[in-house]
């Protein structure tokens, strides 16, 4: 498994994979919907599967003396600590620009501010695009645009339900909205149930991702 993590990371990431991570400085961007930030690591999914069969990468990897359910769940591991840098970096930004920037400029007027609860989401849209996104693509890994599209449309979906709720419940206006030390509890609790979503439909996402592998004719 660790070779095929290996391969995966010399031959399959395009570079966007690396570019797409610097974007989590768009949180000092003013006004803009946050949870977009989220949608570039998704692209750049995208571009490394769009290179793996570009390259004929799964026949060569099913060639390989290795399970062919470990090719799937290589490329998905690599995929979630990419994620997982990104929810990470989101974070860190975040509280820098809480720590630098005067509250009022804290505040986004198109979305939740960039705190806890928006890496919450954040996690909620990377693991609803794993599970759309790979099963789909692992059924016919020459065929990688139509899964795309699905998951691309329901993330976008779903961040336009984020900010929806920004300005019409009081969960997200104001308690989850604003500062890290403004109701830290509820913050932290959306993270924690962001992460945990993340955790099951990208767990759920593998299972079913090395199944459909196992029934592709290579």
């Amino acid at each position: 498994m660790l070779n095929l993590i290996k391969k995966e990371i010399a031959l399959c990431l395009h570079p966007t994979a690396f570019i797409f991570l610097a974007f989590a400085a768009l949180v000092f961007v003013p006004n803009y919907p946050y949870e977009v930030i989220f949608f570039f690591s998704c692209l750049s999914v995208f571009f490394c599967c769009m290179m793996t069969r570009e390259n004929g990468d799964i026949s060569f990897s099913c060639a390989l003396p290795v399970k062919k359910e470990h090719i799937p769940l290589a490329k998905i591991l690599v995929t979630i600590g990419l994620q997982c840098i990104i929810l990470l970096l989101v974070g860190i930004i975040g509280a820098v620009k809480g720590a630098v920037l005067p509250a009022e400029q804290y505040v986004n007027q198109a979305g939740i501010s960039a705190n806890l609860a928006l890496v919450g989401n954040g996690a909620i849209l990377l693991g609803v695009f794993n599970l759309i996104f790979f099963p789909r693509y692992f059924k016919s890994p020459d065929k990688i645009g139509v899964p795309f599209v699905i998951g691309a449309i329901v993330v976008f979906l779903l961040i336009g339900v984020f900010i929806v709720l920004r300005w019409v419940t009081p969960l997200y206006s104001i308690t989850l909205n604003g500062l890290n030390s403004v109701n830290t509890g509820a913050k932290a609790a959306a993270l924690i149930i962001g992460m945990a979503i993340y955790a099951i439909m990208s767990t759920i996402s593998c299972k079913l991702s090395m199944r459909r592998l196992q029934e592709y004719d290579t």
